[in-house]
């Protein structure tokens, strides 16, 4: 089982790059940021709780989001309630890049992971996983 385990997390991600470079010229990391900001209140999100949630690095956040304002589709600012914070606030740009984007992905994700199960396997699935991601998730952000 460990190695059908480690397959999965290492083959998995990789595969998710590989389509979301081809379809949509951006890396996994890019479009997690710029869905993770997309879905926050205002499609505006504090930089430390981006990278909580996607799981960067403060030095790999800088270099995404740099990125991401450079083509257009985020602008940083001060945090109002916090001005030594600094938000990620999606632009309009930035919202037609996910729209355009996400369908390609969920088919991915589909492709790899549900389609070969059946309805029984796919709740046993999420099951499992609902219980693996409880113990990994930052205590933050449960």
């Amino acid at each position: 089982a460990w190695r059908a385990v480690w397959k999965l997390m290492t083959w998995l991600p990789t595969r998710l790059d590989a389509q979301m470079r081809a379809e949509s010229g951006l890396s996994l990391a890019e479009y997690s940021a710029l869905s993770q900001i997309s879905e926050a209140p205002d499609r505006t999100l504090r930089l430390s709780e981006l990278g909580q949630i996607a799981n960067m690095t403060l030095s790999h956040l800088s270099r995404v989001v740099t990125k991401m304002e450079e083509a257009g589709w985020v602008t940083r600012a001060p945090d109002p309630s916090d001005r030594r914070a600094t938000v990620a606030v999606l632009t309009d740009a930035g919202w037609e890049k996910v729209v355009a984007s996400a369908p390609g992905h969920v088919e991915a994700v589909r492709s790899y992971v549900l389609d070969g199960l059946t309805p029984r396997q796919v709740t046993e699935l999420a099951g499992a996983v609902g219980l693996i991601a409880g113990r990994v998730t930052p205590p933050t952000l449960r």
